[in-house]
């Protein structure tokens, strides 16, 4: 059983060897067969290589060929080009050369010919100067010969010469001067005429004249005992709460309220005429009823303010300067109510500027402002124009309304330079010189009247002189045989520029030279 069994392992041994055997050989063969087909195969792809490497070879080579010819023709074309262009260059540098070679013989015949000239020239300068020399000596002759026969000499001609056309020039230039000045005036006299008036015919105002006193009147004369009150006690508190003099005399039936403050001279004023319509009249009474009346004085100040403004056509004003606008209300210059103549400097300015072709609002501006210093010039130092100017600066106003205001009289020491503050000038003079504005006493008039032919009667020439139209004109009559024509128009500007010196009068004033001569004959 063993022994079957060993047989079976070596038959199944010998098997398997066999198997093994066949399927290496079987591998073998088919290895050496796929070897083959490969190398057969990379001997065909081989060829086709080398094949398509002889086709490439050949394409390139022709390429290359073709691109050589074609560089070629381009080369050979670019070398034609440029040699047409260098004959080109080398023709017109030959014809330059033949243009240089003809300008130099003609810079060559020109040389010489200057050089004749030079000659020429060298000659006619020693003639020249041979004939000047003779020509001195001929002057000096003629100078002495000339000496001899007029008995002057040479300096003392010269300067009669010089004297005589001085002489001819004045009297050309005072005649020129005469018809630019006569001329100028028509026409400024035309126009000025022409703006005033219409300024004037717009702004046309009754002035309200103030004075320093108020005159309360009494139902009876019994009511100036309780005024006065026991011992005087009703009159001293008055006057204390008030601070205005009352002053009660003979005058029946009023009571004169005395003081320089206008604004303190009307709340007495009010208080007094409430008093006395009340009838209730003690120390208590009187207190309180000057307060209440201070505070409407206040409101009425702040509310005339604000309606001069208004009527000016002035907005935008700071409060205080309102509030000082209706202070002047209260204030007088010359009899001439300051508020109302500011409302009139305004709208005269306004209307010239408007004619002139300026700023109306600006100019109005400053016509309403330009007294405001009045309201608070008994408080501070300075001039009113200067104490307004810093009133204006302190409230905002612009430069110009600042300078109108410092400068609205021609006595300032400086000159504005805004036209507007010139129209502001002229406004101002227009409505204080215009008849009935302003009180003058007669002291004060026919000083101002002496004093207008004091200073014409100073000039060398003047025999006498009378000042007319209420001081507007002074007529100077003047020695014939002392002041020529020509003469006469300097006096008179002359006199005119001494007057603006020396004397202080609103408006303008008119300077006439009279020159007559007068002959007299007798028959016998």
């Amino acid at each position: 059983m063993s022994g079957l069994l060993l047989v079976e392992i070596l038959v199944a041994i010998a098997a398997a060897g066999l198997f093994f055997y066949l399927g290496w050989f079987v591998h073998r063969r088919v290895g050496e067969a796929n070897l083959l087909s490969t190398e057969k195969q990379a001997e065909k792809l081989i060829a086709e290589a080398k094949k398509e490497a002889d086709t490439y070879r050949r394409e390139a080579s022709l390429q290359a060929k073709n691109e050589w010819y074609q560089a070629k023709e381009k080369f050979e074309k670019e070398t034609q080009e440029k040699r047409v262009e260098l004959q080109g260059l080398e023709k017109a540098f030959s014809e330059r050369e033949a243009n240089l070679n003809r300008k130099v013989d003609v810079l060559d015949k020109k040389e010489k010919t200057l050089a004749v000239k030079d000659r020429e020239l060298d000659d006619r300068e020693r003639g020249v100067e041979e004939k000047s020399a003779g020509l001195d000596q001929l002057i000096l002759e003629q100078n002495s010969k000339l000496e001899r026969i007029a008995g002057l000499t040479q300096e003392e001609a010269k300067r009669m010469l010089i004297a005589n056309m001085e002489n001819e020039a004045r009297r050309d230039s005072q005649r020129m001067l005469r018809e630019v000045r006569e001329e100028t005036q028509r026409r400024a006299s035309k126009e000025s005429a022409s703006i005033l008036s219409l300024a004037i015919q717009r702004c046309a105002a009754d002035h309200a004249v103030e004075s320093t006193v108020s005159v309360v009147s009494l139902p009876n004369d019994e009511m100036k005992g309780r005024i006065i009150g026991r011992e005087g006690r009703n009159i001293r508190a008055f006057e204390t709460a008030t601070g205005v003099d009352v002053i009660i005399d003979d005058t029946p039936e009023a009571v004169i309220l005395s003081g320089f403050d206008p604004i303190r001279r009307e709340t007495a004023r009010i208080a007094l005429a409430r008093l006395i319509t009340d009838g209730r009249i003690h120390p208590g009474r009187i207190e309180e009823t000057v307060a209440k009346v201070q505070k409407e004085m206040d409101e009425t100040i702040l509310e005339a303010g604000e309606v001069a403004a208004m009527e000016a056509g002035v907005p935008g004003l700071h409060t205080e300067l309102v509030r000082l606008m209706g202070r002047l209300r209260y204030r007088t210059s010359y009899g001439q109510n300051v508020l109302q103549h500011s409302k009139e400097v305004s709208h005269l300015a306004g209307v010239m500027a408007a004619e002139l072709k300026l700023d109306g609002r600006l100019a109005r501006r400053v016509g309403l402002l330009h007294d405001i210093g009045k309201a608070v010039d008994h408080e501070s130092e300075g001039t009113h124009a200067e104490i307004g100017s810093d009133l204006a600066s302190k409230f905002g106003e612009p430069p110009v309304v600042v300078d109108g205001i410092r400068y609205h009289h021609e006595d300032a020491t400086q000159r504005p330079d805004s036209f507007i503050a010139t129209l502001v000038q002229a406004a101002d003079a227009v409505s204080s010189a215009r008849p009935g504005a302003r009180r003058e006493t007669l002291e004060t008039y026919i000083k101002r009247l002496q004093n207008l032919e004091h200073v014409a009667d100073s000039f060398p020439g003047v025999t006498k002189s009378f000042a007319i139209q209420a001081g507007r004109e002074i007529r100077i009559m003047v020695e014939h045989k002392e002041v020529s024509d020509q003469h006469a128009e300097e006096l008179a500007q002359e006199i005119a520029r001494r007057i603006e010196s020396e004397l202080e009068y609103p408006g303008q004033i008119k300077v006439l030279v009279i020159r007559e001569m007068r002959a007299v004959g007798y028959a016998k």
